[in-house]
C-alpha cells in the first residue's frame, strides 16, 4: 500500500480490487494537487455566510457580467445521455437494489454515495464493487428468503454517479495525517476503475455533482476532472457531469457554473429539497426574511417555481439539460388505497408543472 495513505477501515475480501496501490496512487495525487484549494474555497464559504449574517445581499456578481452578457455554448451530449425524461435515484448498496434500478426502465440510474448512503467504510467499498460488477456486466445476486434471482436486462439506464460534496471528508482514509476529501475518493475510485469499460460499452463516465455554491468551486472540480482524464489518458471533455442547484448561492450563478465546466457540463439539476434547506440555513440570522411551515412551501410557491424557471431558461440558453427534481411523495404497498391515490395525484401535478416550464426530465 502507498507509504503515505492509511485505510482504516476494516478490510475484507474484495476491497482491494478497489483500493489497489495503483488506485490509491491516483487518489494521492489529486489530494495532492488539489486538496489545499478544496479547503481554501472552504474558508470563503463561511466568509460569505458571515457577510450575509451581516446584512450582505445575495445578487447576480458584476464581476462575472461578461459570462452572463456573451453568446456561447456548453460543448458536446454524449449520445446516451440525450434522452433523460426519467432519472431514478438511490444508492450503490444493496446489491439487489442497484440491479433493479438498472432495470427499472428509467433511462439514467443516478447512484448515489452522497445523500442516500450512510458513508461507512464497508458501504463505500461495497457501492464501489457494486459499480464496477455492473459495469462489467458481472453483478447478480439470489434474495436468500424469496429465493428471487436478479441479474441485468440487456438494456439499462444509464449510469450516473454522484460523488459526495466538497465539504464532506472520507474519516476511514488519511494522506499524511490529513483527511481525504469525499468528492476526491468517490469520484476518483469510480474514473479510475471504470472509465474506459463505460468507453468501450458505448457510454461514458458520467457524475451528478452535488452541494457547490459558487463558479471556483467549479472551476476546482473542472481542473480535477481534466487532471484525472490526462492521467487516465483520455480525451479532454470525456467525462461529463450534471450540477445540482441546491443551495440558494448558486442559483445567482448558473451561467458562471456553466461556463466554468462548460468542456464537461451537459446540464443542470433542481434540487428543491436542499435548495430550500440551503435558503433556511443561509438566512436563519436574517431577521427580514422569514419562511413559513416548510410542508406549505413547495414548487408552485413563487420563489421556488422561479428559481426552476430560470435554471431551465438558463440551460436552454447555453445548449444544456435543465433537470426537474423529485416530487417528496411515499407510495407503499402497505398503505390504503386513498393515501396511494392521493400520493400520485400529487406526483402528477408536480411532474405537469415541470413539463410546463419547459423541463427536460425530472427525478422518481
Amino acid at each position: 500500500m502507498t507509504k503515505s495513505i492509511k485505510i482504516k477501515g476494516h478490510i475484507l475480501s474484495r476491497y482491494s480490487e478497489i483500493i489497489s496501490d495503483e488506485s490509491l496512487h491516483f487518489i494521492k495525487e489529486i489530494h495532492e494537487k488539489f486538496n489545499e484549494k478544496r479547503l481554501e474555497l472552504l474558508k470563503e464559504r463561511k466568509k460569505r455566510q458571515s457577510s450575509i449574517d451581516n446584512g450582505a445581499k445575495l445578487n447576480f456578481l458584476e464581476e462575472t457580467k461578461k459570462i452572463r452578457d456573451s453568446d456561447w455554448k456548453v460543448k458536446n451530449i454524449p449520445k446516451d445521455l440525450l434522452k433523460r425524461q426519467v432519472e431514478i435515484t438511490g444508492p450503490p448498496v444493496p446489491k439487489k437494489m442497484l440491479i433493479s434500478a438498472l432495470n427499472s426502465g428509467a433511462d439514467c440510474y443516478m447512484t448515489d454515495f452522497e445523500d442516500s448512503l450512510t458513508p461507512t467504510f464497508e458501504n463505500l467499498m461495497q457501492g464501489q464493487l457494486n459499480i464496477k460488477d455492473a459495469v462489467n456486466k458481472k453483478i447478480d445476486f439470489i434474495d436468500e428468503k424469496s429465493g428471487k434471482e436478479y441479474k441485468l436486462n440487456n438494456n439499462t439506464a444509464v449510469l450516473i454517479v454522484r460523488p459526495r460534496g466538497l465539504h464532506l471528508e472520507e474519516k476511514n482514509a488519511t494522506i499524511d495525517g490529513k483527511r481525504i476529501s469525499g468528492t476526491f475518493f468517490d469520484l476518483g475510485l469510480s474514473l479510475f476503475h471504470n472509465a474506459k469499460k463505460l468507453i468501450l460499452n458505448g457510454s461514458g463516465p458520467y457524475f451528478y455533482l452535488p452541494k457547490l455554491e459558487h463558479y471556483l468551486e467549479c472551476r476546482l472540480l473542472n481542473d480535477v476532472i481534466s487532471f484525472c482524464e490526462k492521467k487516465l489518458g483520455l480525451e479532454i471533455g470525456t467525462v461529463k457531469v450534471t450540477v445540482l442547484i441546491e443551495t440558494i448561492n448558486a442559483v445567482f450563478q448558473m451561467d458562471e457554473f456553466l461556463w466554468e465546466l462548460r468542456d464537461h457540463i451537459v446540464g443542470l439539476n433542481a434540487g428543491r429539497w436542499d435548495y430550500l434547506f440551503s435558503y433556511q440555513k443561509v438566512y436563519r440570522n436574517t431577521e427580514k426574511v422569514i419562511l413559513p411551515d416548510r410542508s406549505k412551501v413547495n414548487m408552485f410557491v413563487p420563489f421556488m417555481s422561479n428559481y426552476n424557471k430560470l435554471l431551465v431558461d438558463t440551460c436552454h440558453k447555453r445548449g444544456a439539460f435543465g433537470m426537474g427534481g423529485m416530487s417528496a411523495q411515499v407510495i407503499a404497498k402497505a398503505n390504503p388505497k386513498e393515501i396511494n391515490e392521493k400520493a400520485l395525484a400529487g406526483v402528477k401535478k408536480d411532474k405537469e408543472r415541470e413539463l410546463n416550464q419547459g423541463n427536460d426530465g425530472a427525478w422518481v
